[in-house]
């Protein structure tokens, strides 16, 4: 099994990369509405007052520590939710105690990643016929400095493995207890093309709406289309 101390570090890039969420999920508006960690406290406390769903909305913010949220960029909320809204199931770099945010090179790829996991998502569903789903693609711009790379792994390494993610949670605990902001990494839905899992939000510096996509199930996902522009 591949070890942290194995994989060569990246210099310091300004990247852009892309990103699907659910337009079921807006976005968090407190987040959006401040500038600053003490202008975010004072904001939460002021509207935990008057506003029973505020934890919903922000999500379990003791998963992560006010300074690694990117307060006053655009797109803060898109940045930080991944790591307030963790799902319990864990992902391929996250055994679901931690959030993730994944990134892919291109809308492509990221369509590729998301129809797969909606596929078997959706699939484990009873008696559903049809259904159509929106999805938001999101344009990021980070920087990848510090992170490791494990692009020269070859696609036969444990931590590809298409569906057993033990290898790459390993991964994933040893990055986040070394305080690694990320991992660029292969993607394995769209060969040739790779993907980063940030470990913080703290290194993006914009996060904003690139367009809207539609996938529709009909038994499987039998077409993805973009239906808008930004």
């Amino acid at each position: 099994m591949v070890k942290l101390s194995e994989l060569a570090v990246l210099a310091s890039e300004r990247l852009q990369a892309f990103r699907l969420v659910n337009s079921k999920f807006p976005p968090i508006a407190l987040f959006e509405d401040v500038a600053s960690e003490d202008e975010f406290e004072l904001l939460y406390q002021i509207q935990a007052l008057t506003n029973p769903r505020l934890k919903n909305e922000v999500g379990h913010l003791e998963m992560i520590p006010r300074g690694e949220i990117p307060f006053g960029i655009p797109g803060c909320s898109y940045a930080a939710a991944p790591f307030t809204h963790v799902n319990p199931a864990g992902s391929r770099f996250s055994d679901g105690r931690f959030g993730v945010l994944y990134l892919a090179d291109s809308m492509d790829t990221a369509l590729a990643e998301v129809r797969h996991h909606q596929s078997l998502y959706w699939s484990n569903v009873p008696n559903l016929n049809y259904e159509r789903f929106v999805f938001r693609g999101l344009s990021c711009v980070f920087v990848e400095a510090g992170m490791k790379d494990a692009t020269a792994l070859p696609m036969t390494d444990p931590v590809y493995a298409p569906d057993d993610y033990s290898h790459s949670r390993t991964l994933g605990r040893s990055l986040k207890d070394a305080g690694c902001p990320g991992l660029r990494y292969h993607s394995v839905r769209l060969p040739g093309s790779h993907c980063w899992a940030l470990m913080t939000p703290r290194v993006v510096s914009s996060i904003i709406q690139a367009a809207h996509y539609e996938m529709v199930w009909n038994g499987k996902l039998t077409s993805v289309s973009k239906i808008s522009e930004a």
